[in-house]
């Protein structure tokens, strides 16, 4: 089976999970760590749809999705990192901004990336070597300079620890781009900067569920992604930073991270 026809399955997949967020009536949160960190029924719900459709696509598949109690191995010649709701905290709270995010890693390469707003329906979709897509359409992120740019950042919001140096950053990126976004979804942030909308976005600890599928089509498009350290992001399961934009913007970033 091709790459592409991979990518055309998560598409459909993504797709028909997207109602199940849109019909979502009486969501509940549960706290998994704290009161910031919850999950829903849907998330397991969009979880074991993804996973249904994808095991019947490629049997041996291994599967390293955010509700998982112990993720598969990522050590196999096929993998499919899911984040089921990316922004629960916005699907709880009905602001709009959620998505679904599906990364496929062939022999260890990101090969393929899908990501679905359905309160837009904006379906982004990238497959290594081939650019990234809206909705079937080419997006190019422009090299523009971070002064001709907005922001989008994402607070760490589990993680106390990093707030000074976020906010220490954020107040670098506010006086140089031209306004910060913080929105909420990762997968989304790193598609607004593929398709031009944003041209930086950071955030100083990330699962690989949240940044896998985002990370494939912000390069597609041109865009760079690396550890906030400037070095390559991992796919072996741990947990990163990461910063993705524009060419010149990253480079203005990295010169910041030193604070």
């Amino acid at each position: 089976m091709t790459v592409q026809e991979v990518a055309k399955a998560i598409i459909s997949a993504e797709r028909e999970a997207g109602g199940l967020m849109l019909h979502a009536r009486h969501i509940m949160a549960e706290e998994k760590t704290d009161p910031r960190n919850v999950v829903t029924e849907y998330d397991r719900k969009v979880q074991q749809h993804m996973i249904n459709t994808l095991s019947a696509l490629i049997p041996e598949a291994h599967f390293f999705c955010e509700e998982m109690a112990h993720p598969d191995s990522l050590n196999v010649e096929h993998v499919f990192i899911i984040d089921p709701i990316d922004g629960t905290m916005n699907f709880v709270h009905g602001f709009g901004h959620s998505c679904i995010s599906c990364a496929y890693v062939r022999a260890g390469v990101p090969s393929a990336g899908v990501v679905y707003n359905p309160y837009r329906d904006e379906m982004f979709s990238a497959v290594k070597g081939e650019g990234a897509f809206l909705n079937g359409r080419r997006i190019q992120a422009p090299d523009l300079p971070l002064e001709q740019c907005v922001t989008c950042f994402g607070s760490s919001p589990y993680n106390d620890h990093l707030t000074d140096k976020t906010f220490a950053l954020l107040r670098k990126a506010y006086t140089v781009s031209l306004d910060i976004r913080r929105e909420g979804a990762a997968a989304l942030d790193l598609c607004s900067v593929a398709a031009g909308r944003a041209g930086l976005f950071y955030e100083l600890e990330l699962s690989l569920w949240d940044y896998a599928a985002g990370a494939v089509i912000a390069e597609e498009a041109g865009a760079k992604c690396f550890t906030c350290e400037g070095e390559a992001l991992p796919y072996d399961g741990r947990k990163s930073s990461v910063v993705a934009g524009t060419p010149q913007s990253v480079r203005t970033f990295l010169s910041w991270e030193s604070i």
